[in-house]
Parts: structure tokens; C-alpha cells; sequence
């Protein structure tokens, strides 16, 4: 029987370097692999997030965020820990923990390119 092990987002950024010292410097992901000057993959307690190097459609991305669409959804243990360890790094936080009539708890990060990543814990919908 075929089993589906994973799966990674891959988001198109307008600067590589920058968007790798993101998410180390304030998202505490580290870096597996840099491919030539377009590629990479970070990741942070096993769940890893792709990054190529490419032009962005900042339309498609405004209408994404006025849409309150996700980019990544990060299923996460002790939400309030991490919260305050970004906070502590100073990383774009959206706002506090939000409790979401599904029952999980959440908080959303935007990135440099404007990828809005979901971090929730307590979500029946995620398990």
C-alpha cells in the first residue's frame, strides 16, 4: 500500500538569503540544504518549508492575505512556549493567541514575502 510520508509547502521569494535569515533569525528554523543561488529547504523539529528563488505575484498575495488565506499550517505543542520565543526574537506576529471555534489555539507569522504561517495546537480538525 502507498503512503503519502509528508508534505512541504514551497514558497517563491524575491530574495533567498534574506528569506533563509528569517526563518532562522526570528522563527528558529534551521537550514537543511541551499541548492545553487535559487533553492533551499529550512525546517524546524522535522517540518520543513522550500524556498525558491523567483518572481512573487504581489497580487496574488494581497488578495491571499485580505482573504485570510494560510500558506503553511504548523501543528505545534506548548503554542504559548512558542509564542513568547518569538516574540522574544521579534518575529512579524499578526496578533496573540487566538482560540478558534474548532478548539485549537493559533497564532498566525507573515513573512517577508508575505506567506501567512499558522501555528495552532488543540485543532480536532488537524488530528
Amino acid at each position: 500500500m502507498a503512503i503519502i510520508k509528508a508534505a512541504t509547502p514551497q514558497f517563491l521569494v524575491t530574495d533567498l538569503v534574506a528569506s533563509i535569515g528569517f526563518y532562522e533569525g526570528l522563527l528558529g528554523f534551521e537550514t537543511d540544504f541551499v541548492y545553487g543561488d535559487f533553492y533551499a529547504s529550512v525546517s524546524r523539529d522535522g517540518a520543513p518549508i522550500h524556498l525558491k528563488c523567483a518572481p512573487l505575484l504581489r497580487a496574488e498575495r494581497n488578495l491571499r492575505k485580505a482573504g485570510g488565506h494560510l500558506d503553511a499550517f504548523l501543528e505545534v505543542v506548548d503554542l504559548g512556549n512558542l509564542y513568547d520565543e518569538l516574540i522574544g526574537r521579534g518575529a512579524p506576529i499578526a496578533g496573540p493567541i487566538e482560540e478558534r471555534a474548532w478548539g485549537a489555539f493559533d497564532f498566525h507569522v507573515e513573512d517577508p514575502d508575505g506567506y501567512i504561517l499558522c501555528f495552532s495546537e488543540g485543532s480536532e480538525v488537524a488530528n
